[in-house]
Protein backbone atom coordinates (compact mmCIF):
# COMPACT_ATOMS: atom_id res chain seq x y z
CA UNK A 1 0.00 0.00 0.00
CA UNK A 2 1.21 3.28 -0.88
CA UNK A 3 1.07 6.06 1.66
CA UNK A 4 1.63 9.31 1.06
CA UNK A 5 4.07 10.93 3.77
CA UNK A 6 4.85 14.46 3.97
CA UNK A 7 6.74 17.03 5.94
CA UNK A 8 10.03 16.63 7.47
CA UNK A 9 12.47 14.37 9.88
CA UNK A 10 15.57 14.85 11.34
CA UNK A 11 17.92 12.02 10.36
CA UNK A 12 18.39 11.15 13.83
CA UNK A 13 14.82 10.47 14.26
CA UNK A 14 14.40 8.45 10.94
CA UNK A 15 13.07 5.44 13.32
CA UNK A 16 10.10 7.45 14.02
CA UNK A 17 9.42 8.09 10.47
CA UNK A 18 9.81 4.21 10.14
CA UNK A 19 7.17 3.78 13.06
CA UNK A 20 4.71 6.09 11.45
CA UNK A 21 4.59 4.46 8.21
CA UNK A 22 4.44 1.28 10.05
CA UNK A 23 1.34 2.64 11.70
CA UNK A 24 -0.30 2.99 8.40
CA UNK A 25 0.21 -0.51 6.83
CA UNK A 26 0.29 -2.56 9.94
CA UNK A 27 -1.57 -0.83 12.25
CA UNK A 28 -4.62 0.70 10.35
CA UNK A 29 -3.85 4.22 10.61
CA UNK A 30 -6.00 6.06 7.69
CA UNK A 31 -4.85 9.81 8.21
CA UNK A 32 -2.64 10.73 10.81
CA UNK A 33 0.41 13.76 11.80
CA UNK A 34 3.32 12.86 14.27
CA UNK A 35 5.25 16.07 15.52
CA UNK A 36 8.34 16.46 17.85
CA UNK A 37 10.40 19.16 19.19
CA UNK A 38 14.04 18.96 21.02
CA UNK A 39 15.29 21.66 22.84
CA UNK A 40 12.46 23.69 21.61
CA UNK A 41 13.29 22.91 17.92
CA UNK A 42 11.03 20.24 15.56
CA UNK A 43 13.26 17.73 14.72
CA UNK A 44 9.74 15.78 13.38
CA UNK A 45 6.75 17.10 11.32
CA UNK A 46 5.00 14.21 9.52
CA UNK A 47 1.87 13.87 8.26
CA UNK A 48 -0.02 11.43 5.83
CA UNK A 49 -2.81 9.09 4.74
CA UNK A 50 -6.17 9.72 3.79
CA UNK A 51 -9.16 12.15 5.49
CA UNK A 52 -11.75 9.47 4.01
CA UNK A 53 -12.00 5.61 4.42
CA UNK A 54 -12.75 5.45 0.30
CA UNK A 55 -8.94 7.45 0.61
CA UNK A 56 -10.20 9.87 -2.28
CA UNK A 57 -9.09 12.64 -0.30
CA UNK A 58 -5.67 12.84 1.26
CA UNK A 59 -5.03 14.44 5.03
CA UNK A 60 -3.20 18.12 4.83
CA UNK A 61 -0.50 20.05 6.14
CA UNK A 62 -3.18 21.94 7.92
CA UNK A 63 -5.77 19.31 8.96
CA UNK A 64 -7.50 19.45 12.08
CA UNK A 65 -9.25 16.86 13.90
CA UNK A 66 -11.36 16.71 17.35
CA UNK A 67 -8.35 15.37 19.53
CA UNK A 68 -10.59 14.61 22.46
CA UNK A 69 -8.73 14.94 26.04
CA UNK A 70 -5.47 15.86 24.25
CA UNK A 71 -7.47 19.04 25.32
CA UNK A 72 -6.70 18.74 28.57
CA UNK A 73 -3.43 19.52 28.51
CA UNK A 74 -4.41 23.07 26.88
CA UNK A 75 -6.73 23.46 29.43
CA UNK A 76 -4.06 22.41 32.48
CA UNK A 77 -1.54 24.59 30.76
CA UNK A 78 -3.84 28.28 30.68
CA UNK A 79 -4.37 27.43 34.53
CA UNK A 80 -0.62 26.58 35.22
CA UNK A 81 -0.01 30.06 33.40
CA UNK A 82 -2.13 31.99 35.88
CA UNK A 83 -0.48 30.27 38.39
CA UNK A 84 2.38 31.21 37.51
CA UNK A 85 1.53 34.87 37.42
CA UNK A 86 0.26 34.42 40.79
CA UNK A 87 -3.38 35.21 39.70
CA UNK A 88 -4.56 31.58 41.26
CA UNK A 89 -3.17 29.97 43.84
CA UNK A 90 -3.43 25.69 43.66
CA UNK A 91 -3.54 24.89 46.77
CA UNK A 92 -6.48 27.80 47.73
CA UNK A 93 -10.53 26.28 48.09
CA UNK A 94 -12.24 26.62 44.69
CA UNK A 95 -14.64 28.56 46.23
CA UNK A 96 -12.02 31.35 46.53
CA UNK A 97 -12.63 32.34 43.06
CA UNK A 98 -16.37 30.81 42.18
CA UNK A 99 -18.11 31.02 45.25
CA UNK A 100 -21.27 29.53 44.20
CA UNK A 101 -19.14 25.99 44.05
CA UNK A 102 -18.66 25.94 47.75
CA UNK A 103 -21.45 24.39 48.41
CA UNK A 104 -22.82 20.58 48.99
CA UNK A 105 -19.99 19.52 50.83
CA UNK A 106 -17.42 21.04 48.52
CA UNK A 107 -16.12 24.05 50.72
CA UNK A 108 -12.55 22.13 50.94
CA UNK A 109 -12.29 21.12 47.71
CA UNK A 110 -9.00 23.11 46.32
CA UNK A 111 -8.20 24.50 42.56
CA UNK A 112 -5.52 21.67 42.60
CA UNK A 113 -7.86 18.73 42.94
CA UNK A 114 -9.62 19.75 39.28
CA UNK A 115 -6.42 19.21 37.67
CA UNK A 116 -5.40 15.85 39.58
CA UNK A 117 -9.06 14.40 38.69
CA UNK A 118 -10.12 14.18 42.74
CA UNK A 119 -12.67 16.80 43.19
CA UNK A 120 -15.62 13.72 43.11
CA UNK A 121 -17.18 15.15 40.33
CA UNK A 122 -16.43 13.01 37.19
CA UNK A 123 -19.64 12.82 36.18
CA UNK A 124 -22.76 14.27 36.80
CA UNK A 125 -26.00 14.11 38.93
CA UNK A 126 -27.94 16.27 36.70
CA UNK A 127 -29.00 14.73 33.42
CA UNK A 128 -27.32 16.59 30.92
CA UNK A 129 -29.60 16.25 28.08
CA UNK A 130 -29.92 18.17 24.41
CA UNK A 131 -27.47 20.88 23.88
CA UNK A 132 -27.05 21.21 27.45
CA UNK A 133 -23.02 20.17 27.42
CA UNK A 134 -22.31 22.79 24.91
CA UNK A 135 -24.33 25.26 27.22
CA UNK A 136 -21.61 26.50 29.41
CA UNK A 137 -23.63 29.03 32.59
CA UNK A 138 -25.77 24.99 32.52
CA UNK A 139 -22.80 23.31 33.07
CA UNK A 140 -21.09 25.03 35.56
CA UNK A 141 -23.88 25.80 37.90
CA UNK A 142 -25.13 22.35 37.34
CA UNK A 143 -21.58 21.18 39.03
CA UNK A 144 -21.57 23.81 41.39
CA UNK A 145 -24.75 22.62 42.95
CA UNK A 146 -23.72 18.73 43.06
CA UNK A 147 -22.24 16.74 45.64
CA UNK A 148 -18.52 14.79 45.41
CA UNK A 149 -19.07 11.34 44.28
CA UNK A 150 -16.44 10.70 46.87
CA UNK A 151 -14.08 12.21 49.33
CA UNK A 152 -12.13 14.63 47.39
CA UNK A 153 -8.02 14.96 47.02
CA UNK A 154 -8.53 11.19 48.46
CA UNK A 155 -7.75 9.62 44.75
CA UNK A 156 -8.47 10.23 41.49
CA UNK A 157 -11.36 9.38 39.18
CA UNK A 158 -10.96 10.80 35.60
CA UNK A 159 -13.13 13.74 35.15
CA UNK A 160 -13.95 12.58 31.52
CA UNK A 161 -15.86 15.87 30.34
CA UNK A 162 -16.16 18.06 33.66
CA UNK A 163 -12.74 19.11 34.41
CA UNK A 164 -12.27 21.06 31.34
CA UNK A 165 -15.70 22.92 32.67
CA UNK A 166 -14.11 23.08 36.40
CA UNK A 167 -10.89 24.29 35.50
CA UNK A 168 -12.62 26.85 32.81
CA UNK A 169 -14.98 28.50 35.20
CA UNK A 170 -11.53 28.98 37.08
CA UNK A 171 -10.22 30.54 34.29
CA UNK A 172 -13.06 32.45 33.59
CA UNK A 173 -13.67 34.10 37.04
CA UNK A 174 -10.46 35.09 37.42
CA UNK A 175 -9.24 36.82 33.56
CA UNK A 176 -13.29 37.79 32.70
CA UNK A 177 -12.23 35.78 29.95
CA UNK A 178 -13.77 31.92 28.28
CA UNK A 179 -10.89 29.40 28.58
CA UNK A 180 -10.75 29.28 24.66
CA UNK A 181 -9.84 33.10 24.48
CA UNK A 182 -7.94 32.87 27.07
CA UNK A 183 -6.02 30.15 25.89
CA UNK A 184 -5.84 31.51 22.30
CA UNK A 185 -4.50 34.86 23.24
CA UNK A 186 -2.26 33.50 25.61
CA UNK A 187 -0.51 30.52 24.45
CA UNK A 188 -1.92 29.61 20.95
CA UNK A 189 -1.36 33.03 19.04
CA UNK A 190 2.09 33.62 21.31
CA UNK A 191 3.24 29.94 19.91
CA UNK A 192 1.52 30.17 16.36
CA UNK A 193 -0.08 27.04 17.75
CA UNK A 194 -2.74 26.12 15.35
CA UNK A 195 -5.61 24.74 17.84
CA UNK A 196 -8.74 26.13 19.23
CA UNK A 197 -10.88 25.31 22.13
CA UNK A 198 -14.32 26.81 20.70
CA UNK A 199 -13.71 26.47 16.51
CA UNK A 200 -15.30 29.15 14.56
CA UNK A 201 -17.14 27.58 11.32
CA UNK A 202 -14.71 29.44 8.90
CA UNK A 203 -12.27 26.51 9.98
CA UNK A 204 -15.20 23.41 8.99
CA UNK A 205 -13.23 23.29 5.71
CA UNK A 206 -10.01 22.06 7.82
CA UNK A 207 -11.87 20.06 10.06
CA UNK A 208 -11.46 16.36 9.22
CA UNK A 209 -14.36 14.25 10.53
CA UNK A 210 -13.46 11.05 12.80
CA UNK A 211 -14.11 7.70 12.03
CA UNK A 212 -15.76 6.38 15.18
CA UNK A 213 -13.72 3.30 17.16
CA UNK A 214 -15.20 -0.19 17.87
CA UNK A 215 -17.45 -0.59 20.35
CA UNK A 216 -16.41 -1.43 24.02
CA UNK A 217 -17.73 -2.83 26.64
CA UNK A 218 -19.78 -0.22 29.13
CA UNK A 219 -18.94 -0.41 32.60
CA UNK A 220 -21.53 -1.15 35.91
CA UNK A 221 -24.06 1.42 35.01
CA UNK A 222 -24.32 1.94 38.95
CA UNK A 223 -20.44 2.16 39.13
CA UNK A 224 -18.46 5.17 39.37
CA UNK A 225 -17.07 4.40 35.92
CA UNK A 226 -20.59 3.82 34.61
CA UNK A 227 -21.90 6.85 36.28
CA UNK A 228 -19.21 8.94 34.43
CA UNK A 229 -19.57 7.72 31.14
CA UNK A 230 -23.11 7.70 30.91
CA UNK A 231 -23.50 11.30 31.90
CA UNK A 232 -22.61 13.68 30.46
CA UNK A 233 -22.83 10.84 27.72
CA UNK A 234 -20.94 11.42 24.17
CA UNK A 235 -20.92 9.42 21.19
CA UNK A 236 -17.88 9.15 19.01
CA UNK A 237 -19.58 11.06 15.57
CA UNK A 238 -20.89 14.16 18.18
CA UNK A 239 -17.29 16.16 16.79
CA UNK A 240 -19.34 16.35 13.55
CA UNK A 241 -21.47 19.04 14.71
CA UNK A 242 -21.10 22.31 14.05
CA UNK A 243 -22.42 22.90 17.78
CA UNK A 244 -19.96 20.97 19.13
CA UNK A 245 -17.20 22.41 17.45
CA UNK A 246 -18.54 25.95 18.03
CA UNK A 247 -18.83 24.96 22.33
CA UNK A 248 -16.25 25.34 24.73
CA UNK A 249 -15.49 21.74 26.17
CA UNK A 250 -12.40 22.37 27.29
CA UNK A 251 -11.93 18.40 28.07
CA UNK A 252 -12.36 17.23 24.83
CA UNK A 253 -13.28 19.43 22.08
CA UNK A 254 -10.10 20.80 20.91
CA UNK A 255 -9.46 20.72 17.12
CA UNK A 256 -5.96 20.52 15.96
CA UNK A 257 -2.66 18.60 15.11
CA UNK A 258 0.34 17.02 16.42
CA UNK A 259 2.52 20.25 14.90
CA UNK A 260 -0.16 22.34 16.73
CA UNK A 261 -0.38 20.40 19.79
CA UNK A 262 3.58 20.16 20.21
CA UNK A 263 3.62 24.15 19.26
CA UNK A 264 1.59 25.05 22.38
CA UNK A 265 3.31 22.54 24.90
CA UNK A 266 6.63 22.62 23.77
CA UNK A 267 7.39 25.61 26.17
CA UNK A 268 6.47 22.60 29.33
CA UNK A 269 9.70 20.86 27.82
CA UNK A 270 11.63 23.44 27.29
CA UNK A 271 11.96 26.01 30.52
CA UNK A 272 8.62 27.92 29.47
CA UNK A 273 10.22 29.24 26.33
CA UNK A 274 8.96 28.13 22.93
CA UNK A 275 9.81 29.60 19.55
CA UNK A 276 11.29 33.19 20.61
CA UNK A 277 8.73 33.96 23.77
CA UNK A 278 8.60 33.15 27.24
CA UNK A 279 4.79 31.85 28.10
CA UNK A 280 5.57 31.01 32.10
CA UNK A 281 8.57 30.22 34.19
CA UNK A 282 10.43 27.47 34.48
CA UNK A 283 9.45 27.09 37.95
CA UNK A 284 5.90 27.39 36.67
CA UNK A 285 6.33 24.52 34.20
CA UNK A 286 7.70 22.34 36.93
CA UNK A 287 4.43 22.20 38.80
CA UNK A 288 3.32 19.82 37.18
CA UNK A 289 5.66 16.70 38.53
CA UNK A 290 3.71 18.04 42.06
CA UNK A 291 2.09 14.48 42.71
CA UNK A 292 -1.20 14.64 43.71
CA UNK A 293 -2.99 11.12 43.29
CA UNK A 294 -1.22 8.21 43.25
CA UNK A 295 -3.09 4.47 42.52
CA UNK A 296 -5.55 2.74 40.43
CA UNK A 297 -8.01 5.47 38.94
CA UNK A 298 -11.23 4.79 40.19
CA UNK A 299 -12.92 5.88 36.49
CA UNK A 300 -10.18 4.10 34.22
CA UNK A 301 -9.17 1.30 36.26
CA UNK A 302 -5.26 1.85 35.34
CA UNK A 303 -2.69 2.69 38.08
CA UNK A 304 -2.23 6.15 37.26
CA UNK A 305 -0.45 9.18 38.77
CA UNK A 306 -1.76 12.54 38.80
CA UNK A 307 0.50 15.68 38.90
CA UNK A 308 -1.09 18.72 38.01
CA UNK A 309 -3.17 18.68 35.61
CA UNK A 310 -0.78 15.79 33.88
CA UNK A 311 -0.22 12.19 33.82
CA UNK A 312 3.13 11.31 35.07
CA UNK A 313 5.55 8.64 34.27
CA UNK A 314 5.35 5.82 37.12
CA UNK A 315 6.93 2.38 36.57
CA UNK A 316 3.09 1.07 36.11
CA UNK A 317 2.73 2.92 32.64
CA UNK A 318 6.40 3.69 31.79
CA UNK A 319 6.25 6.08 28.47
CA UNK A 320 9.44 7.31 29.18
CA UNK A 321 13.27 5.77 30.68
CA UNK A 322 13.46 9.76 32.10
CA UNK A 323 11.58 10.70 35.57
CA UNK A 324 10.04 13.90 34.97
CA UNK A 325 7.78 13.12 32.06
CA UNK A 326 4.02 13.92 31.60
CA UNK A 327 1.96 13.08 29.17
CA UNK A 328 -1.91 12.20 28.64
CA UNK A 329 -3.85 11.18 25.46
CA UNK A 330 -7.63 11.31 23.77
CA UNK A 331 -10.31 8.68 22.85
CA UNK A 332 -9.33 7.47 20.19
CA UNK A 333 -5.46 7.35 20.26
CA UNK A 334 -4.03 10.97 19.92
CA UNK A 335 -1.49 11.07 22.50
CA UNK A 336 0.96 14.36 24.12
CA UNK A 337 4.10 13.53 26.30
CA UNK A 338 6.21 16.21 27.74
CA UNK A 339 9.46 15.05 29.18
CA UNK A 340 11.42 17.92 30.78
CA UNK A 341 14.60 15.69 31.46
CA UNK A 342 15.30 15.05 27.73
CA UNK A 343 13.56 18.60 26.97
CA UNK A 344 11.38 16.62 24.32
CA UNK A 345 7.78 17.39 23.37
CA UNK A 346 6.15 14.85 21.44
CA UNK A 347 2.32 14.69 19.67
CA UNK A 348 0.51 12.20 17.52
CA UNK A 349 -3.14 12.40 16.20
CA UNK A 350 -4.68 10.87 13.65
CA UNK A 351 -8.65 10.37 12.67
CA UNK A 352 -9.31 6.71 12.77
CA UNK A 353 -10.51 5.96 16.19
CA UNK A 354 -9.35 3.04 18.32
CA UNK A 355 -11.09 2.09 21.21
CA UNK A 356 -8.73 3.26 24.08
CA UNK A 357 -9.55 5.96 26.10
CA UNK A 358 -5.88 7.64 26.86
CA UNK A 359 -3.73 6.82 23.91
CA UNK A 360 -2.83 2.89 22.02
CA UNK A 361 0.19 1.34 20.74
CA UNK A 362 -0.12 3.57 17.52
CA UNK A 363 0.94 6.37 19.84
CA UNK A 364 3.25 4.65 22.57
CA UNK A 365 5.19 3.15 19.22
CA UNK A 366 5.99 6.50 17.84
CA UNK A 367 7.32 7.52 21.11
CA UNK A 368 9.05 4.07 21.82
CA UNK A 369 11.44 4.94 18.16
CA UNK A 370 11.66 8.63 19.53
CA UNK A 371 12.98 7.53 22.70
CA UNK A 372 15.39 5.17 20.67
CA UNK A 373 16.68 7.59 18.26
CA UNK A 374 17.47 9.96 21.25
CA UNK A 375 19.87 7.57 23.23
Amino acid sequence: MDIPIHGQCDPRFEAVKTAFERNFTEHGDLGASVAITLDGEFVVDLWGGHLDEDRSQQWQEDTLVNVWSSTKTMAAMSLLLLADRGAVDLHAPAGNYWPEFAQNGKKDIEVRHFLSHSAGLSGMDKKVDGDALYDWEWMTKALAEQEPWWKPGSQSGYHALTQGHLIGEIVRRVTGQTIGNFFRQEIAEPTGADFHIGADASLDQRIANLVPPPSRPSPPSDSIAGRTFANPGVDATDPRKRAWRAAEIPAANGQGNARSIVRAQTAMANGGEAFGKTIMSEGGTRRIFEKQTEGVDLVLGLPLTFGMGYGLNNPAMPLSPNTNTAFWGGYGGSSVIVDQDARLCFSYVMNKMQSGLVGDPRGFGLAAAMYMSKQ
